[in-house]
């Protein structure tokens, strides 16, 4: 009979501390948030300036980065709940019906109109110093397959994760001479965007009355 396994155990990730990820492998995964840059309205000049300075970015970079981007439909229930919210404490009848408009108003849109709303992330990788035999002299002569052991433990993580900050600035200078805001994400954040990720179908669910 087979055994399924945990969805746990297909994921790479040993824990999420101090807004840094750790993989099982030993190496550390940070993620940085990026804001958007409405490039159409750019003139010609200013366009060609953008991307020249992006592709000065990434050839200054000496490691790689990961540029996802998560399209989503635009999830416009707490922004009704909010207006209900208004509508029940409003006294007056005028601005009671105004907010009754304005509310059919939006959820007609949203139903004939497909929004989606659209976040940038960037993943900065760093793979802490590796021990391996065949490093040495000795290793190479002898063509050592030992295989590598990641320094991973609680005493080099802060001296890790400086070296990843490290990295997490020079990504965020970079983008931001193309004018690109970046902001890094919190343990918190990371937890919520991996669970977003896993749990798609969550954003269906009917939202619960408070």
């Amino acid at each position: 009979m087979a055994v399924s396994k945990a969805t746990q155990e297909f994921v790479p990730i040993k824990e999420i501390r101090d807004g840094v990820i750790m993989l099982k492998d030993g190496s550390m995964r940070a993620v940085v948030m990026a804001s958007s840059v409405n490039f159409a309205l750019k003139s010609a000049e200013e366009q060609q300036s953008i991307i020249m300075q992006f592709q000065s970015f990434l050839n200054s970079l000496d490691f790689s980065v990961q540029i996802s981007i998560q399209s989503r439909e635009l999830d416009i229930r707490p922004y009704i709940a909010m207006l209900e919210g208004r509508y029940k404490n409003e006294i007056g009848d005028l601005m009671k019906i105004q907010i009754r408009e304005y509310i059919n108003f939006v959820k007609n849109f949203i139903e004939q109109t497909n929004i989606m709303t659209k976040t940038f992330f960037v993943v900065i990788p760093f793979s802490p110093v590796t021990v391996n035999s065949s490093s040495s002299v000795l290793g190479q002569i002898m063509g050592s397959k030992k295989p590598q052991t990641p320094v991973s433990d609680d005493n080099h993580f802060n001296e890790n994760r400086t070296q990843l900050e490290q990295r997490i600035g020079t990504v965020a200078e970079g983008l931001s001479s193309c004018g690109i805001k970046t902001i890094q994400l919190g343990t918190e954040e990371i937890v919520e965007l991996f669970y977003k990720i896993f749990n798609p179908g969550d954003m269906e669910k009917p939202m619960i009355s408070q």
